[in-house]
């Protein structure tokens, strides 16, 4: 639907970014089968399938496009109680790394960002309520990454712009680490 909304309203599709995600806490000895697929299916099946409408609309229209796919620090393996969630991030990045072979030759470039720890209202909420850790937690995490400070989300935004704009030029098929 949000494919064909966006090319009903807009007439075309020149660039995407998948950017959701659940960051669900399971580990292999908690994890549960309805974990598992409620992750994948916000973290993998979602982005798969709105990726394979932009590229066909992209293609249709023959101009090319760009998708960056936000991933995950975790993705290269997660902490142990984020198993579940690091693999879906591992197989975005993989398809990211798919399509973009697949696609180059259509102008179609695809990225992502696989993002560090961000200080986000969720992670606020996650941090402070889910688990606990109280409104202190915040100054404990910046104090102990290396620039003093967790990400701020502009600083992803900035990174997305610049790979969906032509200031990234044919660079394709990069998964970016941003700490």
């Amino acid at each position: 639907r949000i494919v064909s909304q966006c090319l009903d309203v807009f007439g075309r599709i020149d660039a995407l970014a998948n950017a959701a995600g659940l960051t669900d806490r399971a580990g292999f000895l908690d994890a549960d089968a309805a974990i598992w697929e409620k992750l994948f299916a916000v973290n993998v099946r979602a982005p798969f399938f709105l990726m394979q409408g932009a590229i066909a609309a992209m293609k249709s229209r023959g101009g090319g496009g760009a998708i960056v796919n936000i991933l995950s620090i975790n993705a290269h393996c997660g902490a142990p109680d984020l198993a579940v969630y690091s693999a879906t991030k591992g197989a975005l990045a993989t398809l990211t790394k798919n399509a973009a072979n697949a696609h180059k030759g259509d102008r179609i470039r695809v990225n992502g960002i696989n993002m560090g720890w961000a200080d986000t209202p969720g992670e606020r909420r996650m941090q402070g309520e889910t688990l606990g850790l109280g409104a202190g937690w915040i100054d404990a995490a910046n104090a102990a990454v290396p620039f003093g400070r967790l990400l701020a989300a502009q600083e992803v935004a900035n990174l997305a712009v610049f790979l969906l704009s032509d200031a990234a030029g044919p660079m394709t098929g990069s998964v970016i680490d941003q700490e």
